[in-house]
């Protein structure tokens, strides 16, 4: 059987003075980073599929976790 991609959620990291990094990472990455923000660590490494970003934390302004898919237009109700 074929493997089954991992899940990827998406994040958005923004930074004092207005920059800010989008990427997908597994669930368990997006919450390493929030159990990271929670205890105040100085850095993080967020691995994605483009590969590692290394965050200073106490920069770190807001993070916004989504899923993966988003669906523009109209479904088709069951």
């Amino acid at each position: 059987m074929p493997r089954q991609p991992e899940e990827r959620v998406r994040v958005q990291v923004a930074f004092e003075g207005g920059q800010n990094v989008g990427a997908l990472v597994t669930p368990s990455v997006a919450d390493a980073l929030a159990q990271a923000l929670a205890r105040e660590e100085a850095t993080f490494d967020l691995e994605t599929e483009d590969g590692t970003y290394l965050l200073a934390l106490g920069k770190v302004v807001f993070v916004k976790r989504s899923s993966r898919e988003t669906h523009i237009g109209f479904g088709v109700a069951s």
